[in-house]
């Protein structure tokens, strides 16, 4: 059987290179197409049959890949879902598995070859990396921080204020007022709004809701 795989992703250079890696694959797969952005992804699972699509988590504007592939699963359940992405936020992985998406593999990580991945996906498994990538922050590491201080920069990143951010999370203002301070003193930062543009630059934490 030929697998038909659609190609979503923002750059025009990946697009071809995921393509030429497809036409080196042999008869397993065939391109079935490439899409700039989300939205045009989702059109055309609608309008044509597509087995695996290969998509970008961030793509400019518009919906992010997560939120699409949780359509296309809706619209086209037969449809199989292998997100990637070259960021560390680390809520993507959690929002792929809570969206049912078959497999995740990171553009920098690459525990094991994208070509082994699909292969894997339409075999029926579902491939995640074991965690995303430690990055530098400031004067430590992303591993650094603890699950909740990255809930609450996540948060802090989308604009929330601290009550926001402390009605989100189900904890009080003083919590993230603490968590704020805590993050300050391991980076070395000087504001809340540097620990946001940072750790939005670094890929560390998207949050454009």
């Amino acid at each position: 059987m030929v697998y038909q795989v659609l190609i979503a992703d923002d750059c025009r250079m990946i697009r071809q290179m995921f393509g030429e890696m497809l036409k080196n694959a042999g008869d397993r797969y065939s391109l079935a197409g490439t899409a700039e952005n989300a939205e045009q992804a989702v059109a055309f699972c609608r309008s044509h049959p597509v087995d695996l699509v290969i998509m970008d988590v961030v793509m400019g504007t518009g919906r992010d890949g997560i939120d699409a592939a949780a359509v296309i699963r809706e619209s086209c359940p037969q449809t199989k879902i292998l997100l990637v992405t070259s960021m560390a936020e680390q809520s993507f992985i959690k929002r792929a598995k809570a969206a049912g998406i078959e497999s995740f593999w990171h553009k920098e990580l690459q525990d094991a070859p994208l070509l082994d991945v699909i292969d894997r996906t339409m075999h029926g498994e579902s491939v995640y990396p074991a965690q995303m990538p430690a990055v530098w922050f400031g004067n430590t590491v992303s591993t650094g921080l603890t699950a909740r201080e990255l809930d609450v920069l996540h948060e802090l990143v989308g604009g929330a204020s601290n009550a926001e951010i402390a009605e989100a999370l189900g904890i009080s203002e003083r919590s993230v007022k603490q968590h704020i301070t805590g993050m300050l003193n391991k980076t070395g930062f000087k504001s809340r709004l540097q620990l946001a543009v940072r750790a939005r630059g670094g890929g560390l934490a998207i949050n454009d809701a």
